[in-house]
């Protein structure tokens, strides 16, 4: 059985590598917080349907505004962190102290 991309995934993925890599070089509790999107996936889809629904807009404001609410509402429902924060606050702290602020949780 040969490998289970085709010619044109393995050149794809031979291109990528470089941008992989650095990726690795985190601490795995880091890469676990950077590779968990599915939050921000929904609020991307929560945002998109609000601007579907909402059509087309008399200028940037108009949209700027929008999506400022949206965000507004959205970000009110949120009720606690992702799990992998916690984990991860100590490495950025110690990776990134001059810029990390630890909250309070």
């Amino acid at each position: 059985m040969g490998h289970p991309l085709s010619d044109g995934g393995r050149q794809l993925e031979r291109r990528a590598w470089p941008h992989v890599i650095p990726f690795f070089a985190f601490p795995p509790e880091i890469r676990r917080v950077i590779y968990t999107t599915n939050a921000l996936e929904s609020l991307n889809a929560r945002i998109r349907k609000i601007i579907k629904t909402r059509g087309h807009f008399p200028n940037d404001d108009a949209a700027t505004k929008l999506i400022w609410l949206a965000l507004r509402n959205i970000s009110a429902a949120w009720s606690r962190s992702s799990p992998a924060w916690r984990p991860a606050m100590n490495p950025f702290a110690i990776l990134y102290g001059d810029r990390f602020i630890q909250p309070t949780i």
